[in-house]
C-alpha cells in the first residue's frame, strides 16, 4: 500500500492518469487471472451437458456417482444402485474426474 502511495504522490498535481492507468491495470489482470479462466470452465460442462449420452458415468454436485439411463429435457434418470434409478436436474450434472490411480 505505501508503494502505491508514493507512486500516486509522485505524479503530477492532477494525478489523476496514474489512478486511471493503475485501474486499468487490475481489471485487466482480473479479467485474465479470474474471469476468462471461470468463463472457459463454464462453457466446457454446458458443452459436455449437452454431450451426455446413456450408459454414461456421472457424479451430481451432491456427490452422487451414477449411470445415466434416461434423458429428458430438463433432468437425467441415475442409476445409483442395482434397480435404484433417482431423478436428477440435469444442471447438477457433471464429468467423473479421470483418476490416475487405477485398480487392476
Amino acid at each position: 500500500m505505501n508503494l502505491l502511495t508514493v507512486f500516486l504522490q509522485a505524479t503530477s498535481p492532477s494525478g489523476g492518469g496514474m489512478m486511471w492507468i493503475l485501474l486499468i491495470a487490475m481489471f485487466a489482470i482480473m479479467y485474465f487471472f479470474m474471469i476468462r479462466p471461470q468463463n472457459k470452465k463454464q462453457k466446457e460442462i454446458a458443452n459436455f451437458r449437452k454431450s451426455i449420452q446413456v450408459n454414461e458415468s456421472v457424479i451430481t454436485s451432491g456427490g452422487m456417482h451414477g449411470t445415466i439411463k434416461e434423458i429428458a429435457d430438463d433432468y437425467v434418470v441415475l442409476e445409483i444402485a442395482s434397480n435404484i434409478k433417482v431423478k436428477v436436474d440435469k444442471n447438477s450434472i457433471f464429468p467423473i474426474a479421470v483418476s490416475t490411480n487405477k485398480k487392476a
